[in-house]
């Protein structure tokens, strides 16, 4: 197999451990990615040289701690295709991303007898938002259900699709089947219909160059603990004129624009969305990830992914007594899989005690795992920094999981 990158692992300083005496086979980037040493550096040098609050003194650290903050605003906004860094609002992650529009769009917009429109396939972050927004406004949480293999049925979309249709949330690519969902064409249903399309790029930003006006996206939501960049800081991204029209969900210092004793007025984009102080080094850290991925290149980073992933796909298929999930093709960059007989933590210990680390669990999806048939998976997923040996790693776990059970 040839991929489209060269082997990147001397980049990410935490590859070269040894986990039980095996070199780190690290499988799990779906949960969180490893951070190369530019991304580390970057964070530091905040810190050790810059470290200030934002925004508020007009001494000189504080003054530069501003413009890395905004500089770190404005390459994220760049790095999707936004039309202005005014559309990107920083928060702790996908999951707060997507409970701020639930929240602050969908409370003030939607009223009984509207519908959203979800998948199985989705993470509880953007389910359950949508489950709590419709039982406060009394709309309808409706279902585009899934095809054999875990993709889309499409011609139950259009179905479900229809003029009460208000939203339309939906991850681009499923952090248990590796579908890739056909964003931009649910996205013209919703927009004929009137309705808004938001988008969990928790799995897709980080693998794939991401325009948003391309996707047809009207809010998008992804974390940086994903890409390459620090846990604790995300992205919401929304087209301006739905911002400005959704209320802000949390309130205190810098969100304001004036405040007497009864009442208060918010400043503008994107700093009403934005209360108290922000993960400062968090940005910085996620602007040095964005740069990386860069230099490395989204469309080498996402051909790479899918070849990993198809690759890993094939091959556990051709196990005996292995059940994988989800479409051979295409897919994305991870592989869920179980081992009959075998419960999935005791599949992913044993994969520990050979360097591999993988996930094991519903992988927050347990409406997927109904679906599925199955209380649990084992989960392998692949990034950058991955190549064909670990693909061997995780067959050869596989198989030692087996004899091991068997003996």
């Amino acid at each position: 197999m040839t991929l489209a990158l060269m082997d990147r692992k001397a980049d990410f300083p935490i590859l070269t451990r040894t986990i039980n005496g095996h070199r780190l086979t690290y499988l799990d980037s779906a949960a969180t990615s490893q951070k190369p040493r530019s991304v580390i550096a970057a964070m530091n040098r905040f810190y050790e040289e810059t470290n200030a609050n934002v925004l508020r003194s007009v001494h000189t650290l504080a003054e530069e701690s501003t413009e890395a903050f905004h500089r770190a605003r404005v390459s994220t906004a760049e790095f999707i295709g936004a039309a202005g860094s005014e559309e990107v609002v920083f928060t702790r992650g996908t999951t707060e991303s997507l409970n701020m529009v639930a929240r602050g769009w969908g409370d003030k917009f939607l009223k009984p007898g509207d519908e959203v429109v979800v998948s199985p396939m989705e993470h509880h972050s953007n389910l359950i938002p949508w489950q709590r927004l419709c039982q406060r406004t009394g709309a309808r949480l409706r279902f585009i259900e899934l095809n054999d293999d875990g993709s889309l049925a499409m011609d139950h979309a259009r179905a479900v699709i229809n003029e009460r249709t208000r939203l339309a949330a939906l991850s681009r690519i499923s952090n248990v089947l590796g579908t890739i969902n056909p964003i931009r064409e649910i996205a013209d249903l919703v927009h004929t219909v009137g309705g808004i399309m938001v988008v969990d790029g928790a799995q897709s930003v980080p693998h794939e160059p991401t325009a948003v006006a391309e996707l047809g996206a009207d809010f998008l939501a992804f974390s940086g603990h994903k890409m390459c960049g620090p846990t604790g800081i995300g992205v919401l991204w929304g087209r301006a004129e739905l911002l400005d029209a959704s209320d802000p969900v949390d309130f205190g210092g810098e969100m304001i624009s004036y405040v007497n004793r009864e009442s208060a007025t918010w400043a503008d984009l994107p700093h009403k969305f934005e209360a108290g102080t922000p993960n400062i080094a968090g940005a910085i850290g996620l602007a040095a990830a964005i740069e990386y991925l860069n230099e490395v290149g989204m469309a080498n980073i996402a051909q790479h992914g899918r070849q990993l992933g198809e690759t890993a796909y094939q091959r556990l298929s051709q196990l005996p007594g292995v059940a994988v999930f989800g479409p051979p093709s295409p897919r994305a960059a991870l592989v869920a899989f179980n081992i009959d007989k075998i419960h999935p933590h005791d599949v992913a210990q044993v994969f520990d005690s050979r360097g591999v680390a993988i996930r094991a669990g519903h992988h927050c999806c347990q409406p997927l795992m109904h679906w599925l048939h199955a209380a649990a998976t084992a989960r392998a997923s692949f990034y950058l920094y991955n190549q064909p040996d670990d693909i061997d790693a995780l067959v050869d776990a596989v198989e030692a999981t087996k004899r091991y059970f068997t003996i």
